[in-house]
């Protein structure tokens, strides 16, 4: 890693450990190697939001032309939100992308990902099957996170109703996952889900 890189994170990467404000908004950022270019982040679901109580990691990879460059942030934490990959954690947010700039840190990054949790931009999905329920049906998206949330963040909210409904898939000898997947994806209709699983 380039010098002026890893001086760099190293100043940044103590400015979130000791931030007030970070801790109190529940971030936490670790070192995976001692080289400082992968590190693991967590960021807490914002109240008021079906994120609420959930716990979600990040995978922040560092390039040698920090900070004129952005770093490399996807969820390693399963989520459903329309600037979120569903399926690779990919993420669609300007300042990952175009709209960086060297004076920015990993702080901003990380408060503007939880930022971002409570304030979708579905105009400019990275997930557009995810956009479109946010658009269209609002209730069974909310839902629909919700769940995604206590499954795979530790969140506190069951969603009774729809685990019985991937319980009725599982019936039919669909994994679990795959069944989620499908049933998220199609707004919690049994049939449309049954007949994408079976094409």
């Amino acid at each position: 890693m380039a010098n002026i890189a890893a001086a760099r994170i190293q100043r940044e990467f103590k400015e979130v450990v000791k931030s007030e404000e970070v801790e109190r908004c529940k971030i936490k950022v670790a070192l995976k190697n001692d080289m400082y270019n992968e590190l693991e982040g967590t960021i807490a679901g914002p109240p008021d939001t079906p994120y609420a109580g959930g716990t979600f990691k990040l995978e922040i990879k560092i390039p040698e032309t920090y900070p004129f460059n952005p770093p490399k942030v996807k969820f390693t934490t399963r989520i459903w939100h329309p600037n979120i990959s569903s399926v690779t954690g990919a993420i669609c947010l300007d300042i990952l992308k175009d709209q960086w700039a060297a004076a920015m840190t990993l702080r901003t990054v990380l408060l503007s990902l939880q930022a971002l949790l409570a304030a979708a931009e579905p105009d400019d999905p990275q997930d557009a099957v995810v956009a479109k329920q946010y658009k269209d049906c609002p209730e069974i998206f909310i839902k629909t996170a919700r769940h995604w949330t206590n499954i795979y963040a530790g969140g506190p909210h069951r969603e009774l109703d729809l685990e019985n409904k991937i319980t009725q898939v599982m019936g039919m000898g669909f994994d679990e996952g795959k069944a989620r997947v499908a049933l998220s994806s199609h707004n919690w209709d049994m049939e449309r889900a049954t007949e994408n699983l079976l094409s």
